[in-house]
């Protein structure tokens, strides 16, 4: 079980090796949002997304003796980052296991990292074949990118640095959009507002096509995508929720919202335009449902996750020049 005593422990182990990423701004946004609209950007955090507060916990959550031997991780990127740069700062060994059609700045930010990176074809070779081979053979530790305790309780730590921020701008209530995946960042964000702001609710946010959780959460039961290639939003492409994080994301969350890959697109756009920021397509998802879905939002405030920004620079230059085009 995740809770918020593993939240905080999480939060003590990270120390103030994570940034306290800010919460952002403009009333040019609010006034396309039509309502006060918050973006926190996690595309300032260590390695470019959130996705270094989870592995920062997970591995140093561990037993000195496993961690010494090292880690192995699969991602698609943002993961892999994040767990690569834990390893790093422990001295330690990682092998991440990444799919041949990820971004080249996450391959190569991943390597640039100290990992080793082990690539496959997502359609057809087995992830979890390659990496349970290569974790016996060198007595590696898994550590998997969302359904995993000490992973959740890591990114549950974004979701008290919300609760206190949004105290700072004296937000009573709110919507909280998050880019959800596999679900680790929103199911975190979740139980930590449940403990420090119960007047806020979750939103989890996908991109079409690609909206197992959104779908999830309408049928009570897990739902599953019926494929992973697609969507320029590969960072939050999974094949379903968690068995962890969807019970957590069914008892606190509310409906998921859908927004198309040429939204996610202007999102990019308008938070360099608006805010200054560098957002990947996944990680823009929340702020394109706050733009764009206004009438799915319920509340006088918004605050959405802008949880990374390692896009490559040719999809970064196609989100500016379409909008402009528009």
């Amino acid at each position: 079980m995740v809770d918020i005593a593993m939240i905080e422990a999480a939060r003590t182990r990270i120390g103030g090796r994570a940034k306290r990423t800010p919460l952002l701004s403009s009333p040019f946004l609010d006034e396309i949002a039509g309502r006060r609209l918050f973006v926190k950007a996690e595309c300032l955090q260590h390695s470019g997304s959130f996705k270094f507060r989870g592995g920062w916990s997970a591995v140093s959550g561990l037993d000195p003796a496993v961690r010494e031997k090292g880690v192995i991780a699969f991602s698609s990127g943002n993961h892999a980052q994040g767990v690569a740069l834990a390893a790093r700062m422990h001295g330690i060994p990682a092998v991440i296991v990444m799919p041949m059609d990820a971004p080249k700045l996450k391959i190569d930010n991943t390597r640039a990292f100290g990992a080793e990176v082990v690539l496959y074809d997502r359609q057809n070779e087995d992830r979890d074949a390659i990496g349970a081979a290569l974790s016996s053979e060198r007595g590696l530790t898994l550590i998997k990118p969302f359904d995993e305790p000490l992973v959740i309780a890591g990114q549950g730590t974004t979701g008290l640095e919300i609760a206190e921020q949004a105290a700072d701008e004296d937000i009573g209530a709110a919507e909280v959009l998050v880019p959800c995946g596999g679900g680790g960042l929103t199911a975190g964000i979740a139980l930590a507002l449940e403990a420090r702001s119960p007047s806020f609710r979750v939103r989890p946010c996908e991109p079409a096509g690609f909206d197992d959780t959104t779908r999830s959460l309408a049928s009570g039961k897990i739902e599953r995508n019926a494929t992973l290639l697609g969507s320029i939003c590969d960072a939050i492409i999974t094949p379903q929720p968690g068995n962890i994080t969807f019970p957590i994301m069914q008892r606190l969350c509310g409906p998921g919202v859908v927004v198309t890959d040429r939204q996610a697109l202007d999102a990019m756009a308008l938070a360099f335009t608006r805010l200054k920021i560098v957002i990947e397509p996944g990680g823009a998802v929340a702020l394109a449902a706050a733009l764009f879905h206004g009438n799915e939002i319920v509340g006088d405030t918004v605050i959405a996750v802008a949880s990374g920004g390692n896009v490559d620079a040719n999809v970064f230059m196609a989100a500016l020049d379409g909008y402009r085009d528009r």
